[in-house]
């Protein structure tokens, strides 16, 4: 669009983004208090959701739709005062605490998390500091009084949802874009989080001891990291045993998954990770497509799938948290009943293989998929209790193989015994292939219907062959690179080739320095015991590059800064590329990337552009953490892609900078749910942080 670029004389505009969360990841274990809190939780591995309040008595329907759930008000529009009028209705006269954590005990669940508050500002506690309560409705009856009082009798533990979004509190900002009747003028965010510090007080001192503080809604621009530890210290001032998870701070990356969070873990919704993360986590989600209850909505996963996804998180060291939405009754509704029934069938036969597991020993292509393991499953292990020391490795079977063989890759313990559901009665025959353990479980359908689990107890801890990791600051260098490659296993040596062959026992040993290259190379490693391969080879490329060149411009014809355009968006939009039809809404001079040139709060674009002075020729390492998408560029070349909605995520790139100066442009787009920005460097040899305001430049003004 003619205009909304900038027009000096390199149109060198770009958008930006947003602030990363600098914090280090919280590997699992190895922090003795944080260990302890989680103690319980680790060995539930299974719990419940509800998701239940207002939104349940329209059922999903609104004006003509039956799509709504718990974001009914957002969605459809209504009216602070009209929404309010559901609390005259609320009245669930089939809401049994008792029968609701039975439901969740008899499906092997060990702790229970429900919504205190949701979005809309309405408590299902009885709370001092509002009317908008469940004692300011006809039930009049504290929902997490009875809820507490159930799990307590059943040995459930109790856990708390409480949303920091409040669409109701007149305090509490940004408001909705089609808001009328909660006036903006006088509205204090202080005020709101004092409401919210009270609150939480109520719900941790009135109860008794609670299991989890499950914090929600703190993707807005009103919410932020310093306010999270400002809260959870409140909480843990309180109840210091209590476990807060991620959401207590502004972002945390794909849910905290990147090790950018606050709280004691993770929490990834409506998918699973890949691979094991290495941090506590916890997956959330629902049976069908609504966390609210919809009594439209019949699209319920299978009891059978249902049970998979647990057997994979729990193979990949997570939590499964599955929701139910209770009718405007209070009961859960039929469908979610018929499969917490099942579940719980197949839990009381082999939950021993879920609760209190730790994660797979085999590298993450074994679990799920990969030609070696032949798709079998998800793995989990725990220590044997009687002796002799073994481990004891369940196998969860979600497809049966052919031919009735299992293959255990790389599995060099000695298998001690191998049964079925954890009991070793009804003996597998065991043999070995070499570093695989191949198990004779024989034809299929003889077991009924799966995920079946095959228990095999190995001598001590398991050893497992895998690859070494080869570690390295970049895949290219300028002048020299230090390599490095470690093993997970025990008792092994590592040792390497440079030009892409397969180690063997007379290849040179990569000690803790590494090596140092200084010619193009492809690093491969393998590692020996006793002279002998155990386990794959990895490898990894890496290049000698010419740095990039800098630009032929003058210093005198600079002045520090960057150039910035803002433009207003129509809607939402899923590219950078798109903001190039945007209303243009502002252009100007800034210190940095810094978005507090923003024309709004939602549906906005910025494109910022200059000069980055680099002091060093070397490889250079660019961050961008954003919400939502971003995308950095150094001459013309991308080289961070950050670049689709999301919440706040980091991603980075490398590129080999000559010393001097370079193009540099950020283009940046917010759709709605608060923005996000920091873009950060690491030049050769020294720490990541934010890039300097005294490395940028723009082009002088013209007098």
């Amino acid at each position: 669009m003619r205009g909304w670029w900038y027009a000096g004389w390199m149109r060198l505009i770009c958008w930006c983004a947003a602030v990363v969360l600098a914090l280090a990841p919280v590997a699992r274990g190895g922090d003795p208090a944080h260990d302890a809190r989680l103690a319980w939780w680790r060995e539930a591995r299974l719990g419940m959701f509800i998701h239940w309040g207002l939104y349940a008595i329209p059922g999903g329907a609104w004006g003509g739709k039956e799509s709504y759930g718990e974001w009914v008000r957002h969605e459809a529009k209504i009216p602070r005062e009209e929404y309010a009028k559901l609390a005259t209705r609320f009245s669930p006269a089939g809401f049994d605490a008792d029968a609701v954590v039975r439901a969740a005990k008899d499906a092997g669940m060990g702790y229970i998390v429900i919504t205190t508050k949701h979005h809309d500002g309405f408590c299902l506690f009885d709370s001092a500091l509002t009317d908008f309560d469940v004692m300011g409705t006809p039930f009049k009856r504290d929902v997490m009084k009875e809820m507490a009082d159930a799990c307590r009798k059943h040995g459930v533990r109790i856990g708390w949802y409480y949303s920091i979004m409040d669409w109701h509190h007149p305090d509490y900002v940004p408001r909705r874009d089609w808001e009328e009747d909660r006036p903006r003028e006088g509205a204090e965010f202080s005020r709101y989080v004092s409401y919210m510090k009270g609150q939480l007080t109520e719900l941790l001192t009135k109860y008794g001891e609670i299991g989890v503080l499950w914090f929600d809604g703190q993707w807005e621009g009103s919410w932020n990291d310093e306010l999270g530890k400002e809260i959870e210290a409140h909480v843990r001032g309180l109840q210091p045993g209590i476990i807060i998870n991620s959401r207590v701070g502004r972002g945390g990356g794909a849910y905290g998954l990147d090790g950018t969070r606050l709280g004691d873990y993770s929490t990834p919704e409506q998918f699973i990770p890949e691979r094991d993360p290495g941090t506590d986590w916890e997956t959330c989600m629902t049976m069908n497509r609504h966390w609210g209850y919809n009594a439209a909505d019949k699209a319920f996963k299978p009891a059978r799938e249902l049970v998979r996804m647990a057997t994979e998180i729990a193979g990949k060291g997570g939590n499964f948290l599955l929701n139910v939405g209770p009718t405007a009754e209070g009961a859960i509704p039929p469908e979610s009943v018929e499969r917490l029934k099942a579940m719980g069938e197949w839990m009381r036969a082999r939950g021993v293989s879920v609760r209190g597991t730790r994660g797979s020993p085999f590298p993450p292509a074994v679990v799920g998929a990969g030609e070696r393991a032949r798709g079998w499953g998800a793995c989990t292990m725990k220590a044997v209790k009687t002796p002799p020391a073994r481990t004891r490795l369940y196998l969860h079977v979600w497809a049966w193989p052919a031919d009735g063989r299992l293959a255990l890759p790389g599995l060099l313990s000695e298998v001690h015994s191998a049964g079925w559901e954890g009991e070793l009665s009804g003996m597998i025959g065991i043999e070995r292939a070499g570093d695989d353990v191949v198990l004779s479980i024989g034809p299929s359908g003889e077991r009924g219907e799966g995920p079946w689990v095959v228990a095999v107890d190995v001598v001590g801890e398991p050893d497992v062959a895998v690859p070494p990791e080869i570690e390295a600051e970049a895949d290219v260098f300028v002048d020299r690179l230090r390599v490095r490659a470690r093993s997970a296993q025990r008792g092994v040596e590592v040792r390497f080739t440079l030009d892409g062959t397969e180690p063997v026992p007379a290849s040179p040993v990569m000690g803790p320095e590494g090596v140092e290259v200084k010619a193009s190379a492809e690093v491969r490693a393998r590692a020996f015991r006793a002279g002998r391969a155990v386990g794959p080879a990895a490898s990894r490329r890496v290049e000698k590059v010419a740095p990039r060149r800098t630009e032929m411009v003058s210093r005198a014809a600079l002045e520090p800064g960057v150039v910035y355009e803002a433009c207003t968006l129509a809607g939402d939009i899923k590219r950078v590329a798109e903001v190039a039809e945007g209303t243009p809404a502002g252009r100007g001079v800034a210190a940095g990337f810094d978005l507090s040139k923003r024309p709004r709060e939602k549906n906005f674009g910025m494109r910022f552009g200059g000069y980055i002075d680099v002091p060093v020729t070397g490889v250079y390492r660019f961050w961008t953490a954003s919400d939502d998408g971003s995308v950095l560029r150094i001459g013309g070349k991308v080289v961070v892609d950050n670049d689709e909605p999301h919440s706040v995520k980091e991603e980075t790139g490398v590129i080999a900078l000559e010393a001097g100066l370079h193009t540099i442009t950020v283009e940046f787009f917010e759709n709605w749910g608060g923005y996000e920005l920091r873009v950060m460097w690491q030049p050769p040899g020294g720490m990541k942080g934010p890039v300097p305001g005294s490395v940028l430049w723009r082009p002088r003004a013209q007098p």
